[in-house]
């Protein structure tokens, strides 16, 4: 008997071929049978014509911190998200040196630069293990999703050098000590490496991140030790704004010398700024050329970002504002009702020290998108320019007098770009090159500032349903097979008999994404920006059903997938042709 049949379905299995009407059998966790099946369920899932195809795959996400008290690791679950790879861009949360100051440090670090609320990672995260085998055991058999993690430079380095990992070099003794850590940490299930040197990546005091003070030699000795073990990866955050040979070389040499994929983040194309497109994709070229493999994460949709005063995230790289975001919320409450401090932030903003973040300056183009207050609710939806004009106030003060009355809480968004005819048809292209991958969602992250961590919906919705840029098939093999085959998940991303069945039945006619909205359900009452599913009936993970209709089962059936046991190695001339 069967655990599990899927009825009456159209199969799209992954690989991009036609859809097919079939049924999907499952058994113990895997499909063990497409087509005409008769053969008895405990369980049976009546598709009547909609979609069945594999679930979708995350390789870009921060869920190191929410699996402690999300283990359906929402919104990803609902959007159809069955396999997610955490603990990039450096920040995993794992080692750790078992010193209570290691573990504050990490913390408040997550808290300021990947915009994760303090008091839920200090009520929800336990903190209590040193080993990365400790930490992955802690969630083996408590995952609604599967998941892989990766073992994070600024970790690395905080454990082995403590407070000297900000701001000194490493030591040989140091570096090597380093990599005896990876070693435990891969041998342990680790994923791969990931590292940042991104100039938006600061710490809690405003200091660059850990990772930002290594060396290449430091990088590339690391680097080294991920081609020592089966079936590992690396994944790299570049300085973006400052994109060119130096980056394309760097991410080059770390992938031959770990004679592995490196996966960087990230792409956004603009139909304004081809030029960009063209060199960021040089850098596949690039490591093609001398021997490595280097492919980037293509944004999803167009960028809608929203900032609050609250993390000061994003506005904390303009000059003088690391000061404000490292004040309490009452200092900075009071530093902001002072004019010379108001005056001098401006000033400063709108400076030529500012560089590339200028614009972030031109407050009067900001619109406001959410307030908290009932008396402001008239406006919401206006941009500061009209709500000063109305108010006889300077943008910046009518901006700041409004975050203030609401305790900081208020989201305000730059203009968005990214939704223009031009762009969407350039994003889709570059979805289907050889050289990127569909990623950067960053879920878990920056929790009341983006929306990416619905990147499925966005692609099936608006991309595919909506504007027909791509088929059906084509979409859901970039968001399936594609990513498998990108960090090498063993049995994983196309619905074949003999692979996990990892599946997600959605109407195409309706797939997309609900209202986004603020929620307030994290540890300690913290809210996140949320958006629910819209035409996802069922996730299955390992076989079971986790999500059915927008709620969960209360199944947990995800698996913490370790390197070696459940991926394998990916060739470095990998498939040029896929799409």
């Amino acid at each position: 008997m069967l655990d599990l049949v899927i009825k009456d379905g159209l199969v799209i299995d992954g690989t991009g071929i036609e859809r097919r009407e079939a049924d999907v059998g499952v058994r113990d966790g895997r499909i063990v049978a497409i087509g005409n099946v008769t053969e008895s369920a405990r369980e049976t899932i009546a598709a009547d014509g909609r979609v069945v195809s594999p679930g979708f795959i995350d390789v870009h996400t921060h869920y190191d911190a929410q699996v402690f008290w999300d283990h359906s690791l929402s919104p990803s679950s609902y959007h159809g998200v069955t396999t997610v790879v955490a603990g990039n861009c450096g920040f995993s949360i794992a080692p750790l040196s078992g010193k209570k100051v290691d573990s504050e440090y990490l913390l408040h670090m997550l808290a300021r630069v990947e915009g994760m609320p303090v008091e839920s990672l200090e009520q929800g995260v336990p903190w209590d293990w040193t080993s990365f085998g400790d930490y992955l055991s802690r969630l083996d058999g408590k995952l609604g999703l599967n998941a892989a993690f990766m073992v994070g430079h600024s970790a690395l380095r905080r454990t082995v050098m403590g407070a000297r990992a900000t701001g000194e070099k490493a030591t040989e003794a140091d570096i090597a000590a380093m990599q005896q850590l990876l070693r435990a940490s891969l041998r342990e299930g680790g994923l791969g490496f990931s590292s940042t040197i991104s100039p938006t990546h600061n710490d809690a005091e405003g200091r660059p991140v850990p990772s930002r003070y290594a060396t290449d030699e430091e990088l590339i000795a690391l680097a080294t030790v991920v081609g020592e073990f089966p079936g590992t990866t690396l994944e790299f955050l570049p300085a973006v704004t400052q994109f060119g040979a130096e980056q394309m070389e760097r991410m080059t040499r770390l992938s031959v010398a770990a004679q592995r994929p490196l996966n960087w983040n990230l792409i956004v194309p603009n139909a304004a700024n081809p030029d960009l497109l063209k060199l960021q994709l040089g850098a596949g070229d690039h490591a093609a050329k001398h021997g490595g493999r280097v492919v980037g994460l293509a944004i999803a949709g167009p960028i809608t970002t929203r900032l609050n005063l609250t993390t000061v995230f994003v506005l904390d790289a303009l000059p003088g504002w690391d000061g404000i975001a490292r004040l309490s919320l009452d200092e900075r409450m009071k530093a902001l009702r002072d004019p010379a401090v108001r005056e001098r932030l401006d000033r400063m903003a709108n400076s030529e020290a500012a560089g590339v973040f200028r614009g972030l300056a031109r407050w009067e183009t900001y619109t406001i998108v959410e307030v908290f207050e009932p008396s402001n609710k008239p406006l919401e939806g206006l941009t500061v320019a009209k709500i000063a004009e109305i108010q006889g106030k300077k943008p910046f003060d009518a901006l700041l007098d409004l975050c203030l009355s609401e305790n900081l809480k208020t989201s305000f968004a730059p203009p968005a770009f990214g939704g223009d005819d031009a762009t969407y048809r350039l994003r889709a292209e570059t979805w289907q090159d050889w050289r990127t991958v569909i990623g950067g969602s960053d879920a878990g992250a920056h929790l009341d500032m983006i929306d990416t961590f619905a990147f499925s919906s966005q692609v099936l919705g608006p991309a595919v349903r909506e504007r027909q840029l791509l088929s059906l098939e084509k979409a859901v093999h970039l968001l399936t097979q594609a990513p498998a085959e990108l960090i090498g998940f063993t049995d994983r991303g196309t619905i074949k008999v003999g692979n996990w069945a990892d599946i997600v039945v959605f109407d195409p006619d309706r797939i997309g994404c609900g209202p986004l909205h603020t929620k307030f359900d994290l540890p300690g009452g913290a809210g996140r920006l949320y958006a629910d599913a819209v035409g996802v009936g069922h996730v299955i993970v390992n076989g079971k059903e986790v999500v059915r209709d927008n709620r969960l089962t209360g199944v947990e059936s995800g698996r913490v997938l370790r390197s070696g046991r459940d991926t394998y190695t990916v060739s470095l001339t990998g498939n040029q042709t896929r799409h």
